[in-house]
């Protein structure tokens, strides 16, 4: 069952499992407790089989570390807990929608499902807004605030090459 969340925009999942809600509860907790700890108002859970895997949270200011988000660490921390670096199967849960960064990580990472609480607009009204991120993917690399140079093409090929031609590496 969906309800639509005026506010947003957006539909809200109202029928959801005793575990979802236990999980992110725990999600929420960690975000809630991070700020006392110096991070950011963000936490995550990885989850494989109704199993806490992981959990994470936001350490970015703490750790001197602009990829440490919630889901992130959650990640990294679930990746060392399991001995891989594929998380097929697992679910996050995470306190507030991924940002650009943490949803390509989920992607990477085999993530099955993304749960999560807080929208990208209630962080970007709190002054965590990733649109600016969003907005450069959509123009041309000349038009970008970052200056992006290309060359030396030639030479890195040859590591493409013999990882093309490598028999015992590992897929990913």
């Amino acid at each position: 069952m969906m309800e639509f969340d005026k506010q947003n925009g957006l539909p809200e999942k109202m029928d959801f499992s005793e575990d979802d809600r236990r999980f992110m509860q725990m999600a929420i907790d960690l975000s809630v407790i991070n700020i006392e700890e110096g991070g950011g108002p963000f936490g995550a859970v990885i989850v494989r089989d109704g199993k806490l895997i992981s959990k994470g949270a936001n350490r970015v200011v703490p750790n001197n570390d602009p990829t440490a988000h919630a889901e992130v660490v959650a990640i990294r921390n679930a990746c060392q807990a399991l001995g891989t670096f594929d998380l097929s199967g697992c679910t996050v849960y995470t306190s507030c929608e991924p940002c650009p960064m943490c949803l390509s990580a989920l992607y990477w990472a085999g993530i099955e499902r993304i749960c999560y609480a807080n929208t990208k607009r209630d962080a970007a009204a709190i002054d965590f807004d990733d649109s600016f991120i969003y907005d450069q993917l959509r123009l041309d690399y000349d038009d970008r605030s970052i200056h992006c140079e290309h060359f030396m093409r030639n030479e890195a090929l040859g590591a493409f090459r013999r990882w093309a031609d490598k028999v015992d590496k590992v897929e990913y």
